[in-house]
């Protein structure tokens, strides 16, 4: 099982591609976004290697209501080469204002996000319009990864938007 590299392959004109687990997208782009690429953990496949595109942003989905989710992705970072930290990655939260999910796992999920020092974002995926939010903020991400937004990189918008640890999260909750 190989790692997933960043630069393995050519970038197609004008076209972006990035992989995602559990989550649709919507076109919304002035580049064509090719169809998104899913897995529910890495490392990817052996057998599609060769006609698999460069992969320009990594997205871990994290749904804090399943222990399972934060444990796959933290078992699919080993297969990433680690050029991907260097803004191809990001995490995104998903029901976080739930009551009954654990701070534990927000808390594990932000320590996650801030070692590796990539963005975390949050989404709503239970409304339309939580959706499209979460989308929008993907699709912005992916244009400055695959190199579509002139003056733009990853590894700046990664120091921009990358996850810091408020200087409580040592501390234990006290709900």
């Amino acid at each position: 099982m190989s790692l997933l590299r960043p630069f393995s392959k050519l970038p197609g004109l004008n076209t972006a591609n990035i992989l995602v687990s559990l989550f649709s997208l919507i076109k919304l782009t002035d580049f064509t976004l090719e169809t998104p690429r899913l897995a529910k953990s890495l490392p990817l496949p052996v057998e599609n290697e060769e006609t698999r595109p460069r992969i320009d942003l990594v997205v871990f989905i994290i749904h804090l209501s399943s222990e399972l989710s934060l444990q796959s992705a933290e078992a699919s970072l080993k297969y990433l080469d680690p050029g991907y930290f260097l803004g191809k990655v990001c995490f995104m939260v998903t029901n976080a204002r739930s009551a009954s999910v654990p701070t534990e796992r927000l808390d594990a999920a932000r320590k996650l996000a801030a070692s590796l020092q990539c963005p975390l974002l949050f989404a709503e995926d239970q409304t339309p319009n939580g959706v499209s939010s979460a989308t929008e903020k993907l699709l912005n991400i992916l244009k400055v990864a695959a190199g579509h937004v002139p003056m733009a990189t990853a590894l700046y918008l990664s120091n921009l938007t990358r996850c810091t640890l408020p200087p409580d999260i040592a501390q234990p909750s006290f709900d």
